[in-house]
């Protein structure tokens, strides 16, 4: 016979233990919100690191959805996953070594960054390989010193692209550049290179080439400079709901990713007994906590050991002494709060149950938001809910 209790035991066992909840009304949210920055901007939705590590694919769907035009990513790879899932939208793809296998790309019609002659040279190959028209964006290198057409190259580049898009190799369709300054909207730096990404595409004009499209603000310039709007804007991290400049406060994003856990085992410890490696957290007097099974294997990151708190049981509860690889222990309190084993935990997500943010662990870390949820993994399992869903993954 099954009884209520052999049932929900059952249930819980199909739970994952680590869970990052990929809520994908908020991609939508988040998106339509870039638009209305954008005003009359196109937008792309930078999909790169699988979304952030957010899933490429229902974050994809997602962003298109609520009206972004175009996406972005860093490498071919990432282009081609998106053109096999059937997604028929521009990708730019913008970061290769310049012995990659252009062909594949060019085939499907994906837009490749060109970041120098040689670059452009091996595109050119491919294109001349498969007899195709490979369709190119330059990439400046407007002060940012990174990715990018260097200054003293930019002539020879100019060149040699006006003589392979006469050929019919390939067909110029987008110039941009990436911001060195982009979080922080008053420095100067933001200006000069704006004029400076204008005065290549001026020259590229001069040239015979005339770019679709023009595109430098990311996140942040998106929301803070109308002026760096060009004809598109490039955001990434505002599409996850974090917000690019944390300073500004509130700037109408909902976070996407909510890292959950379930509670493995309750205990007593008694006052003056040690919890964890080194026992650097010493009981001061008798209390139950719960074990967690999530660690810095799963992206909770030991120098987060006795810093964070998790909510759980209605309250958050300070997690006490080491992070292990695979748990972590958090303090109940002497009455244990009426948590149970299988109760869920909340690490991190959108606040509306009173968990910390992503942006919380990161100014603990001193580092930026990205670096969080772009590190949850390990034996994390992806849920998705809201519109575009498609179960776990």
């Amino acid at each position: 016979m099954t009884t209520a209790r052999s049932t929900q035991n059952s249930a819980l066992r199909s739970l994952p233990q680590a869970e990052a909840v990929i809520d994908l009304t908020a991609v939508a949210d988040n998106v339509r919100r870039l638009c209305e920055f954008a005003g009359g901007a196109a937008v792309m939705a930078v999909v790169k690191a699988d979304a952030y590590n957010h899933g490429v694919l229902p974050v994809a769907r997602a962003a298109l959805a609520a009206g972004a035009r175009e996406l972005g990513v860093t490498t071919l790879g990432e282009a081609l996953e998106l053109r096999a899932a059937g997604i028929d939208a521009p990708i730019l793809s913008w970061l290769h070594t310049v012995d990659a296998d252009f062909a594949p790309a060019i085939a499907q019609g994906i837009e490749i960054g060109v970041s120098s002659p040689r670059h452009l040279a091996a595109v050119v190959a491919a294109a001349r390989a498969t007899g195709v028209t490979a369709m190119v964006a330059a990439k400046v290198d407007t002060g940012l010193n990174r990715n990018g057409i260097a200054g003293n190259e930019w002539a020879d580049f100019v060149d040699d692209l006006a003589r392979a898009q006469a050929e019919g190799a390939v067909q110029l369709r987008g110039v941009f550049s990436h911001l060195a300054h982009g979080d922080e909207p008053d420095h100067p730096g933001n200006a000069e290179q704006r004029d400076r990404l204008r005065e290549a595409v001026t020259d590229l004009r001069r040239n015979s080439l005339t770019p679709q499209v023009v595109h430098l603000a990311n996140s942040a310039a998106t929301v803070t400079r109308p002026d760096l709007r060009f004809d598109m804007v490039r955001p990434g991290i505002a599409i996850y709901g974090l917000t690019p400049i944390p300073e500004l406060g509130d700037l109408g994003f909902r976070p996407v990713m909510t890292l959950r856990t379930r509670v493995a085992l309750v205990k007593k410890v008694t006052a003056g007994s040690g919890v964890s490696y080194g026992h650097r957290w010493v009981a001061p007097r008798d209390t139950m906590v719960a074990l967690l099974p999530v660690g810095y294997a799963d992206g909770v990151r030991r120098n987060l050991s006795g810093r964070i708190e998790v909510q759980l049981g209605g309250r958050r509860c300070p997690q006490l002494g080491r992070v292990c690889m695979d748990q972590i222990v958090v303090d109940l309190g002497p009455d244990g709060g009426g948590v149970n084993e299988g109760d869920s935990a909340l690490l991190f997500g959108d606040g509306r149950h009173g968990e910390p943010g992503a942006q919380d662990w990161a100014a603990m870390l001193d580092t930026i938001n990205y670096e969080i949820v772009t590190g949850v993994g390990g034996r994390t399992v992806r849920t998705y809910v809201g519109r575009e869903g498609g179960g776990e993954r």
